[in-house]
């Protein structure tokens, strides 16, 4: 809802996303109580189904054509069975993954979509103090959207 940026993980453009969920669920997980995650077919795979329902979420990452339930665990056969039987559910659900989308697009509108430092290091450094800027303008907008006044001393 607010476009909050929770975890990142920061590759190459030569690496594959898939194996990144793995961090990036555990980490919002310490912070977060998940109910759904979303992603494309590029995450789908048994350990990512596996990890995101341990978490006590639901795992909508849609199937492929040629994807069948059979040699697989319960939560792919659940989800794969969902999907086929209830795609119009299943794909209202897989769509609040626009969501990423609409942050990864406020944080480069915001801040710019090229990374101009040279060395590798200096690249993710900036890339992550981006987001961190992102964060703290969500943080600011949902202040005065809801009316938070916050108590920066800690008097409660």
């Amino acid at each position: 809802k607010t476009n909050i940026i929770t975890s990142v993980s920061i590759t190459s453009e030569f690496d594959n996303d898939s194996p990144e969920l793995k961090q990036l669920v555990n980490e919002t997980a310490e912070n977060f109580k998940m109910e759904e995650v979303s992603a494309d077919k590029a995450y789908l795979s048994q350990d990512n189904l596996e990890l995101i329902s341990d978490k006590g979420a639901m795992p909508f990452i849609p199937f492929k054509n040629n994807n069948q339930a059979s040699r697989h665990g319960a939560i792919w056969k659940k989800m794969f069975y969902y999907f086929q039987l209830n795609n119009e559910q299943f794909l209202e659900h897989y769509h609040s993954r626009s969501n990423a989308e609409t942050s990864v697009f406020m944080l480069k509108s915001k801040f710019g979509d090229s990374v101009r430092s040279k060395k590798w290091t200096a690249q993710i450094n900036e890339v992550l103090c981006k987001v961190i800027c992102h964060n703290i303008c969500v943080v600011i907008q949902e202040m005065h959207e809801l009316g938070i006044n916050p108590d920066f001393n800690g008097n409660n």
